[in-house]
């Protein structure tokens, strides 16, 4: 597909290398010349440099040709403009706007109406989302979703109590006793794998599990892992994430707590969020958050505008937050992930990454082959995949049982939900138009579709 995208930030960059491996033709354009020159010479994509509010510089563009146009500038305002000249001047491409202001969200809706949008992501309000959940189930490093919420995908770090430590991963099934638990993805420092039967489990692991969200705290309570949701959360930095954050946790029922440095920014949170305590003041003096109770808390995000500072605080909070307490990091940048990952963290939260990734999920779901992405996940510093078909018609992989598929190595089918029911796939099990499949594969074998999982 030919693919527009309007903003060569974090999250343009992100995009473009991503489509530029599924094969898209891609360009990028933006106002300023050195983010263009950057990502012209690092993927294969050609660079315009223009306003994309400009129906000239738009045509110019290609717009007229481009199946989608992504308008992910840093101005809300902007991208709406943009999208809505671009309907003009091409009635069939499809539009995605990134739209981020507050004050827009109760707005969205109307939005995607009256602009024909395909698509409206509001990237500090998925963060603050994935942050409230990751509050739901400490343990959990990530938790992505698929089937609409019935079935969860979480990562988790064994610590050296669980009887998950030295165990097989053949034994698992044995000692559990759950057929509703699968242990899809291992990470053991640099070395990321889809695991076999013979994969024994180490203290340090990060396991990826699929799972139904009702029977994970049994799950987590028999593998020795803390699974009790968090009941007071400190927040360092009052942006708009944390202004999501806030109001999600709120309804949650759990004790909110924003340190906040600006005063006028404090008054805002005052007035817009009722019931959570706004306290001014610098969230890195190590005075104030002992005053304010940071070794009593059950979750600390730092959430400032800075990625060293969020770093900082969240060393800081391993350190002084009482045992098992959830400690998630804000990170902006993209580079030495490796660096931080091996950090004691928490949950590394990226918001550009999130709304990358909303892009590439939503353009691979239009494929037109017999099967179309609802979800997909990059993990294990984005060398696995988590993907959900569903599929639309007879292919090559339907009325077949599983065990006569020719399957592609290091890829694995994690679940099958059909007609409200969830099934843990066997060697027997066929699937049927309809379906929804989760995959876990490799992200170098570039499963688009769900036929991409058979061996060619």
């Amino acid at each position: 597909m030919n693919v527009l995208i309007a903003g060569c930030g974090k999250v343009g960059s992100s995009l473009a290398a991503w489509l530029c491996e599924d094969g898209h033709n891609v360009t990028v354009m933006d106002c300023q010349a050195n983010k263009l020159e950057d990502i012209v010479n690092s993927h294969d994509v050609m660079g315009l440099e223009g306003d994309a509010t400009s129906a000239a510089a738009l045509i110019e563009a290609g717009v007229k040709e481009a199946d989608i146009l992504c308008a992910i500038t840093g101005s809300d305002e902007k991208n709406l403009l943009s999208c809505l000249i671009a309907r003009q001047l091409s009635p069939n491409c499809r539009l995605i706007a990134r739209v981020r202001n507050p004050i827009y969200n109760n707005e969205i809706g109307l939005f995607q109406k009256s602009f024909d949008l395909a698509m409206v992501i509001n990237p500090e309000y998925a963060a603050a989302a994935e942050i409230s959940r990751m509050f739901r189930f400490p343990s959990a490093i990530n938790i992505n979703t698929f089937a609409k919420g019935r079935v969860e995908l979480l990562k988790f770090k064994v610590p050296a109590s669980s009887i998950l430590c030295g165990m097989k991963l053949a034994d698992f099934r044995g000692v559990f006793n759950h057929q509703d638990v699968l242990i899809c993805i291992a990470e053991n420092g640099d070395k990321v794998t889809i695991p076999s039967g013979d994969y024994v489990i180490n203290e340090g692991d990060k396991l990826s599990v699929v799972i139904q969200p009702e029977a994970a705290s049994e799950f987590f309570s028999k593998a020795g892992v803390l699974s009790n949701p968090v009941k007071s959360v400190m927040v360092v930095g009052g942006g708009t994430i944390t202004y999501y954050l806030a109001s999600i946790l709120k309804k949650a029922g759990i004790q909110v707590k924003i340190i906040e440095q600006k005063r006028s920014r404090c008054e805002e949170l005052d007035d817009e969020l009722q019931g959570v305590d706004i306290i001014c003041g610098d969230g890195s003096d190590e005075l104030l958050l002992s005053e304010e109770g940071i070794d009593k808390v059950g979750g600390f995000a730092s959430l400032t505008g800075f990625d060293e500072e969020n770093i900082l605080l969240s060393l800081y909070a391993d350190s002084r937050t009482k045992v098992g307490a959830k400690i998630v990091t804000k990170i902006n940048r993209l580079t030495f992930d490796k660096v931080i990952a091996n950090m004691n963290l928490g949950s590394i939260i990226n918001p550009k990454t999130l709304t990358a990734e909303y892009c590439l999920q939503y353009i691979r779901s239009i494929d037109s082959s017999a099967s179309s992405v609802e979800n997909f996940y990059r993990l294990g510093d984005g060398r696995v995949e988590a993907l959900e078909f569903v599929i639309k018609e007879e292919s090559g992989i339907t009325g077949k049982r599983i065990m006569d598929l020719k399957i592609r190595p290091h890829t694995l089918i994690a679940k099958i939900f059909r007609q409200g029911q969830l099934i843990t796939p066997s060697g027997q099990t066929m699937m049927q138009v309809g379906d929804s499949v989760v995959v876990i594969g490799r992200t170098r074998d570039k499963i688009k579709k769900l036929d991409d999982i058979l061996q060619v």
